[in-house]
């Protein structure tokens, strides 16, 4: 039964990664710490009367009735004082099964999570330890005293946020959109020869000119794209800007990024949650279940076909979808993309 022994491999795997059993409080200026209470986490149980094939030839985000398959219990929502991850395991009546979590991330980015997953594979079969046992060195982020904020922050000015178009979040489309070798072979086809570009350049290049496009942005109007994998954004990333980051945090009172007219793109590619193994092998899909107003993920998945590549879900307006559409199957000179 695969709920039991994910069940227990979780509690298992909790003693070693104890502070995701407690729960966030809120110190002065907003700072956040984690009370290692040891209340524990939500665990959902669910039975489904779907087989794998109902979900179709190629799995990709929004997964049909995903809303129906996956339970979110309205206390357990809220940032403070709520479970810091939850759960859930479905079983279908083929035999197999969805395990589904939904994870706060002031605790980890998607490598410690699968960090943390992984940790519960081996305990599921059959391990005492992780092989990767978790580091716990929080003071590494503590602001220093007094705080001094010495590196420019761009993602936190909030300055030009009042003005501008803002996207309309009522009648939003989800759809998911396919990029193989073939496809990005036929991007590549617009670049100088001259211009070397990583696969991750090309498409990331594409979604922003077909979204800005789509939503008919005037000329001067501020956007922005957010990602990390950028080299020369890397290269910026140095001890010193960490600790003026979490300066900021503490005299600013935790600002949120400026979200405002931008397009994130957060690549799952080499997460490898498809990797993750409870005793019954790979799974079939890894990955979110469905986009987000100004989030594109690049998950690793197959099209109908069986082929390796990249699924990109993307979340518009239903009119703006449709011209993105259009612009997508414009550079491609093909509807292979679409999905």
């Amino acid at each position: 039964d695969p709920v039991r022994v994910i069940r227990e491999a979780l509690a298992e795997t909790l003693v070693f990664f104890y502070p995701f059993a407690g729960r966030l409080k809120e110190g002065p200026n907003r700072k956040l710490m984690v009370d290692c209470s040891g209340e524990g986490v939500l665990f959902i149980e669910g039975d489904a009367d779907v087989t794998l094939e109902d979900f179709g030839d190629s799995l990709h985000p929004p997964f049909p009735c995903f809303k129906e398959l996956l339970y979110e219990l309205p206390a357990s929502i809220d940032l403070l004082n709520s479970p810091l991850l939850q759960i859930q395991v479905t079983r279908f009546k083929c035999g197999g099964f969805i395990f589904a979590h939904r994870f706060n991330h002031t605790m980890s980015d998607a490598v410690g999570l699968i960090q943390f997953m992984s940790t519960m594979g081996e305990m599921a079969r059959g391990a005492v330890a992780p092989s990767i046992s978790p580091v716990w060195e929080r003071h590494l982020l503590n602001a220093r005293d007094p705080p001094l904020i010495t590196c420019a922050h761009l993602e936190y000015d909030h300055d030009k946020a009042a003005t501008g178009t803002i996207m309309p979040t009522d009648n939003l489309v989800h759809r998911s959109f396919f990029f193989g070798s073939t496809q990005i072979s036929a991007l590549k086809r617009s670049i100088p020869d001259n211009l070397r570009c990583s696969a991750f350049d090309i498409l990331t290049a594409c979604i922003w000119r077909c979204r800005t496009k789509a939503l008919e942005l005037g000329p001067d109007e501020d956007v922005r794209f957010i990602c990390i994998l950028v080299k020369e954004a890397k290269g910026k990333v140095t001890e010193e800007y960490m600790k003026s980051t979490a300066d900021l945090m503490v005299i600013r009172g935790r600002p949120n990024v400026n979200t405002v007219r931008s397009l994130i793109v957060s690549d799952l590619s080499r997460a490898r949650f498809r990797g993750v193994d409870f005793g019954w092998g790979k799974a079939e899909f890894g990955g979110p279940a469905s986009g987000e107003e100004v989030i594109s993920f690049y998950i690793p998945s197959k099209n109908k076909e069986g082929k390796e590549g990249i699924t990109v879900p993307v979340c518009l307006p239903a009119p703006l979808m449709d011209s993105f559409v259009k612009e997508i199957n414009r550079m491609l000179k093909d509807d292979e993309a679409t999905g």
